[in-house]
């Protein structure tokens, strides 16, 4: 969207200022309403995970713990990041160079650490399908607290090293005063292509196919000792099931992550530099904030647990004492 020609400078006794954002009121109403919904929503739905996972014992499992990163890292996004955006869709950036460019080392930080649960979640599903005797063993919540602390621990220090041009220099990439735009090169984008979406796609997409196989060849080994003893089409309703909802779990996961990725990296790419505005409306930018909304939708809304804790959340019957030892699986 362009700025037209006439609108107030950000910082009206500088000839260097930047123009102020200036939208037509119902536009700029109608951006505000729907992105502050989204926001919302994903600050509601996150944190509905987050408070179920935490309180509730009976959930206080591997899989689970990883679905509390991806919660917290998700709930960030709409807690921190999103607001953020929302405020100066219609002003300038007041906050300066170095807050510019720290907001931008906890914006990618946060979506780092977001993708990297991701992969955590896919590979745990995948050695319970496909080597269940040896998961308790291999997987244990201790092993898994390890896991989510280095997930975090490495997004920050990889988003540093990224990022360190902009930190050493803040403001680097501003044409004007009053914006926070950074520029990744095409080289550090390449690479950022290749670490936070090629690899990360690549397993989601590897270890979700074998977990299809192997769920689709158990269904086949049911269906053959129930043909023994019960009809054949009952065999057949159960593995046809089993195909749809691994096939409806994996096709949900891998084109909502394209869908909301793809835009973002496609600069990178086309060979070109990435370059990140967030005083704009950036479709690119709110689609990738926009996974974090979906994300407890895939990952727990799939899960009865989920909706038996809501209603206890909703109803306030966690307050009542013992509630944490409520059965909810």
């Amino acid at each position: 969207m362009g700025i037209p020609e006439g609108a107030e400078l950000c910082f009206p006794q500088l000839n260097s200022s930047c123009k102020k954002p200036a939208y037509p009121d119902q536009q700029a109403l109608l951006i505000y309403v729907v992105l502050s919904i989204v926001s919302l929503l994903t600050v509601a739905l996150n944190l509905l995970v987050i408070i179920s996972i935490s309180h509730f014992r009976q959930l206080h499992t591997p899989t689970n713990i990883l679905l509390l990163s991806l919660a917290v890292s998700d709930l960030l996004v709409g807690f921190m990041l999103m607001p953020v955006e929302i405020i100066y869709t219609d002003t300038c950036w007041f906050l300066g160079d170095m807050l510019c460019s720290l907001y931008y080392v906890v914006d990618y930080t946060i979506t780092s650490a977001s993708v990297a649960s991701m992969v955590l979640i896919s590979v745990d599903r995948y050695i319970a399908v496909c080597d269940p005797l040896r998961y308790s063993t291999k997987v244990t919540k201790r092993r898994t607290q390890i896991c989510v602390c280095l997930c975090w621990v490495c997004s920050l220090f990889y988003r540093f090293l990224l990022l360190h041009d902009h930190l050493q220099q803040p403001g680097r990439s501003n044409s004007c005063l009053g914006e926070c735009i950074v520029v990744i090169e095409n080289v550090a984008g390449v690479a950022d292509l290749v670490f936070t979406f090629i690899i990360p796609i690549t397993i989601i997409v590897v270890l979700y196919f074998r977990v299809f196989v192997v769920s689709l060849s158990h269904a086949r080994a049911i269906r053959s000792r129930a043909a023994a003893t019960t009809a054949k089409h009952s065999g057949t309703v159960t593995v046809k099931k089993a195909e749809l909802k691994a096939a409806r779990t994996l096709g949900v996961v891998v084109v909502v992550f394209l869908f909301c990725f793809c835009p973002y990296y496609f600069p990178a790419l086309a060979g070109q530099d990435t370059s990140v505005d967030a005083a704009s409306v950036a479709t690119e930018i709110w689609l990738t904030h926009f996974n974090s909304c979906v994300n407890p939708v895939i990952y727990a809304f799939f899960y009865p647990w989920f909706r038996k804790c809501i209603k206890l959340i909703l109803t306030l019957k966690i307050l009542k004492p013992g509630s944490c030892n409520t059965q909810i699986l």
